[in-house]
């Protein structure tokens, strides 16, 4: 493979059979078992960095740190997409930021009060409204992360998958089924042709517990 000059990005997903990742009311927890999410934590691991966009980092206030027994590891640096700034003091991933190092990708300057908590600040160019992804991304490269995961939500996810920088995949299925007024893992992603989707070959396939979890790279 030919050198990317961005961070080599892995995208995981936690979802239902039908590829949904909350009801319409937006309750989420727990769509798979507890052996999926210590996978997930293995897999935080063996990256440089953590992603979420802001949406996910309001609603579930989550740590975003490696939580294994016994683990005392390296802590990866921890990424949040936050064009406008929202991103509240109270929150753990800023009241930790001192301990765990922690970045705020944005197109505006942070609050005072959440710099001086620690929090980096990153901006780069607005795209849409939103953060640019590519300027992102270099700029993650040239602050030494080679290798991002990338754990949602469903707008970041599109995002990744439309701006065609995901090259792994780690998908956790439950044997269940949310239906249609269930939220998509997935947006638009403006395909009209069968020969324009995003392929991806899939590299490995196990149980965990009473959940599937699937490993694909994209297709050269």
């Amino acid at each position: 493979m030919e050198a990317l000059n961005r961070p080599f990005v892995t995208l995981k997903l936690a979802t239902t059979l039908d590829g949904r990742i909350a009801t319409h009311t937006g309750d989420s927890r727990w769509i798979t078992g507890e052996e999926a999410r210590r996978c997930v934590h293995e897999l935080r691991a063996n990256h440089d960095a953590v992603l979420v966009g802001i949406e996910t980092a309001l609603k579930d206030d989550p740590e975003l740190t490696v939580r294994l027994a016994g683990y005392e590891g390296y802590q990866p640096t921890r990424v949040i997409l936050d064009s406008k700034g929202r991103l509240p003091l109270s929150s753990k991933l800023v009241q930790t930021a001192r301990v765990i190092p922690t970045w705020v990708i944005t197109t505006h300057d942070l609050a005072p009060e959440i710099l001086a908590a620690g929090v980096r600040q990153i901006k780069v160019a607005s795209h849409h409204q939103r953060a640019d992804l590519m300027a992102a991304l270099d700029a993650l490269w040239q602050n030494g992360i080679e290798r991002l995961f990338v754990e949602g939500g469903a707008v970041v996810a599109t995002a990744f998958v439309k701006a065609d920088c995901v090259d792994r995949l780690e998908w956790f299925r439950a044997p269940s089924i949310l239906g249609g007024d269930g939220r998509a893992v997935f947006g638009f992603l403006d395909i009209a042709a069968i020969a324009d989707v995003f392929r991806f070959t899939r590299v490995g396939l196990q149980a965990v517990g009473n959940d599937l979890w699937e490993s694909y790279e994209r297709e050269e």
